[in-house]
């Protein structure tokens, strides 16, 4: 058995546990591990995981729920950049973080355990749609952009989010509704996750499918169920703000 030290930080309610380790630790997640410590019942609990290595700068692996490897998250990485700097006692205000989609720079404004936040979130890939959807997008990670129907239960939706993501080889499938030209309404359905509070690269994806069909402009908010996004897109990029929030440090045995 092994004692693992984290945080917990959420973003708009997308929540995740974060571990900050330093440079040269041998990599000790097992995709069984992080679904054991994501589980809600006999975890702690989380939509993913992200592991902060510090060195010359900053890496991020980040994991689904299920134990799947995530290429990036608006929200996660924000948690993480939070987290180390909760860590580390630092009090900068932007940081470099290496993840599997490139590198990303995050500004942070803290006020003690909460505060907010922004990422570069590089380029927005803007795709072809499905059979039945508004488009799809590649923000480091791949996305199914849906018009939402209120008449769909959520099972029929969870149905169709399931047929729509197997095309894409997996993605996660936004339900979408315009409430004006500044503003959408999202609900999302994450690849190896399932129904989360938020989404930031769905968020992002959405903003630029509805930004390019003339529906939306190019600074927009996005309603979560667990709170507001800003997407501002230049050009093919996208840049994503949001609030951070602490939750607890844990100490987990693994089983």
């Amino acid at each position: 058995m092994a004692l693992r030290t984290l945080q917990k930080w959420h973003g708009a309610g997308n929540d995740f546990l974060v571990e900050v380790a330093a440079q040269g630790t041998v990599p000790w997640w097992t995709s069984e591990r992080v679904r054991a410590v994501c589980q809600r019942t006999s975890g702690v609990g989380a939509d993913g995981l992200a592991v902060a290595t510090l060195g010359s700068e900053v890496s991020m692996v980040l994991y689904n729920a299920d134990g799947s490897v995530a290429e990036m998250s608006g929200n996660g990485i924000r948690c993480l950049a939070a987290a180390v700097r909760h860590a580390t006692r630092a009090d900068w205000s932007s940081l470099d973080v290496l993840t599997d989609s490139g590198r990303r720079t995050v500004t942070l404004s803290m006020d003690d355990y909460s505060g907010y936040g922004s990422v570069s979130m590089g380029r927005v890939t803007l795709g072809e749609p499905l059979a039945g959807t508004l488009g799809t997008a590649h923000v480091g990670n791949p996305h199914v952009v849906v018009r939402d129907d209120e008449q769909w239960s959520d099972a029929r939706r969870e149905e169709l989010a399931s047929a729509w993501s197997s095309q894409m080889g997996g993605a996660n499938v936004e339900f979408v509704s315009l409430v004006d030209q500044g503003r959408l309404r999202l609900r999302v359905i994450e690849r190896g996750v399932g129904w989360t509070q938020a989404c930031g690269t769905g968020s992002c994806a959405s903003a630029a499918v509805f930004h390019r069909e003339g529906l939306v402009g190019s600074d927009v908010l996005v309603d979560n169920p667990g709170g507001q996004l800003r997407v501002e897109l230049v050009d093919d990029c996208a840049t994503l703000s949001g609030p951070v929030q602490f939750v607890a440090n844990v100490e987990w045995l693994e089983a």
